[in-house]
C-alpha cells in the first residue's frame, strides 16, 4: 500500500526531548509502515508559532529523521503577522486551541483571534485546525469524586464542549469558505452538525484518532492513566457511531495524535493530573486493520483514510499518499493476515507506556519503503536516517548553513 500519512504528531524536540525526540519518533514511524509525519506546533520549546522557531524546530531535526517530516504552524493570540512567512517556508497549515493548551507557552485563542486569522489567511492556500473543545466554565466534578476513576475524569470533558466548539468551527467554515479542519474528534454528537456544514459547501475537513476507534470508557480501569487524552476516550456506542462516520464519509481520515511524555507525569493514577495523551504513532496500521476487518472495511478504504486523506490535508497529494507514476516511491509491505502482539521490547518510540501493552493486532509490517529505499524490513530499521525535512529550499539551505 501506499505509505501511511500521519499528518498528527507531537515530536516535541526540542525543549522536551526527554518527551519525544525526532530520531525515536521516526524509527517508531518506519517500523510502523508511516513514511511521512506532519508534526503539531505545540509541546516543544520553542512552539512553531514564528518564522524564527520553526528555523529552530527544523534545526532539531536536520539530519537525526528516519522517514519524511513535514511541520504545522501554530496560532496563538498575536502571531497573525508570523503566518505569511510560516507559509513562505512551507508549513502545511497552522493549529490553534479553543481552550487551555495544556502548556503555557502555546495560549488559546478568542473567536475575535480566529476572525483575525482567517482574514490574514483567506488569500491564502493553506488550513486552519482546530483543537475542537470550547471550555465552559461551570464545574463538572465534585470534591467526593474518585480522581483514580476514568468517569471522573470523563465528567470534565462533556461532549457539549465538542459540540460548542465543532458549532463555531463549522459556522467560520462556511461563513469564510476557507479550508478548516477539526482534529482528534471524539464526540459522535458532533456528526449531524459536521454533514450539515459539508453539505452547505463549507471546505471543511474531520480527523478521527486509533485510540477513539480502538478503546472505551467502559474497559478503562481505576488508575489506569495511559488511557488518558483529550478529548476523552468516551462510551462504546460512541465508538460505534464514529465508525459509522467513517464509514459514510463524515470522518476523512484516522491519525495517530501521538502526545508521549515521561512516565511520571502519566503514571500517577490520578486521572485529573496525569498528562493527557497517548503514544501510538508505531502500530496505527495494525490497530485500525484489526477493527476495521470486522466491520467489513476493504483494504483501498484503510488506504484513503491513513494516506491519500492525510496527504491531501498536508497539500503533498502530488508526490505522497498513492500509488502512481511520478509520486515519491514510498510504500508500505505488510500481512493482513499475520498477527503482533504489543510488547514494550518492540516500541521504538521514547517512553514506552501505552494502553495497548499486551493486545494482540492482525497486521504485521513486513518492510517500510522510503522514496525507492528500505527503512525498515524483517524487524530491522535502516542503519542512517533517511528522511527528508519538507519545508521549502531558502530555510532548508539556511539550516544546512548553519
Amino acid at each position: 500500500m501506499p505509505g501511511i500519512i500521519d499528518s498528527h504528531v507531537h515530536v516535541n524536540e526540542p525543549g522536551r526531548t526527554e518527551w519525544e525526540g525526532f530520531r525515536t519518533a521516526t524509527r517508531a514511524a518506519a517500523a510502523g509502515g508511516v513514511t511521512t509525519i506532519a508534526d503539531m506546533p505545540l509541546n516543544s520549546i520553542p512552539p512553531t508559532t514564528t518564522l524564527v522557531n520553526l528555523e529552530a524546530k527544523a534545526r532539531a531535526a536536520y539530519a537525526k529523521t528516519f522517514v519524511d517530516v513535514a511541520f504545522w504552524g501554530g496560532v496563538v493570540p498575536g502571531n497573525r503577522h508570523e503566518l505569511r512567512s510560516l507559509i513562505d517556508a512551507g508549513v502545511v497549515g497552522f493549529k490553534c486551541f479553543l481552550c487551555p493548551s495544556g502548556v503555557d507557552e502555546f495560549p488559546h485563542v478568542s473567536a475575535d483571534d480566529v476572525r483575525e486569522t482567517l482574514l490574514e489567511l483567506l488569500p491564502t492556500k493553506t488550513v486552519l485546525a482546530f483543537h475542537a473543545e470550547y471550555e465552559r466554565n461551570e464545574k463538572t466534578t465534585r470534591s467526593t469524586d474518585n480522581p483514580e476513576l476514568y468517569d471522573t475524569f470523563l465528567r470534565t470533558r462533556p461532549d457539549l464542549m465538542e459540540l460548542d466548539a465543532v458549532k463555531l468551527i463549522c459556522d467560520w467554515c462556511t461563513k469564510y469558505k476557507f479550508r478548516c479542519h477539526i482534529v482528534h474528534l471524539s464526540s459522535a454528537e458532533c456528526l449531524t452538525l459536521i454533514n450539515d456544514a459539508k453539505a452547505r459547501g463549507a471546505p471543511l475537513t474531520v480527523e478521527t484518532c486509533y485510540h477513539y476507534l480502538i478503546l472505551t470508557a467502559e474497559e478503562i480501569p481505576a488508575g489506569s492513566t495511559e488511557f488518558k487524552c483529550c478529548p476523552p476516550i468516551r462510551r462504546k456506542s460512541n465508538r460505534e457511531q464514529l465508525w459509522h462516520g467513517v464509514k459514510n464519509g463524515t470522518l476523512d481520515m484516522i491519525v495517530s495524535d501521538h502526545s508521549p511524555c515521561v512516565p511520571e507525569l502519566k503514571t500517577r493514577g490520578n486521572f485529573l493530573t496525569a498528562w493527557g495523551g497517548i503514544s501510538s504513532l508505531q502500530f496505527g496500521l495494525p490497530l485500525i486493520w484489526t477493527a476495521a476487518r470486522t466491520r467489513g472495511t476493504p483494504l483501498s478504504e484503510i488506504s484513503k483514510l491513513l494516506s491519500s486523506q492525510p496527504a491531501r490535508l498536508c497539500g503533498l497529494e502530488d508526490r505522497k499518499g498513492n500509488l502512481s507514476v511520478g509520486m515519491d516511491a514510498d510504500f508500505v509491505i505488510w500481512d493482513p493476515e499475520e498477527s503482533l502482539t504489543v510488547e514494550a521490547d518492540d516500541i521504538h518510540y521514547k517512553n514506552k507506556l501505552t494502553p495497548y501493552q499486551g493486545r494482540n493486532l492482525f497486521g504485521r509490517v513486513i518492510a517500510t519503503v522510503l522514496r525507492g529505499r528500505y527503512v525498515f524490513k524483517d524487524g530491522k530499521i535502516c542503519d542512517e536516517p533517511a528522511g527528508r525535512l519538507l519545508l521549502n529550499a531558502d530555510i532548508l539551505k539556511a539550516i544546512e548553513t548553519r
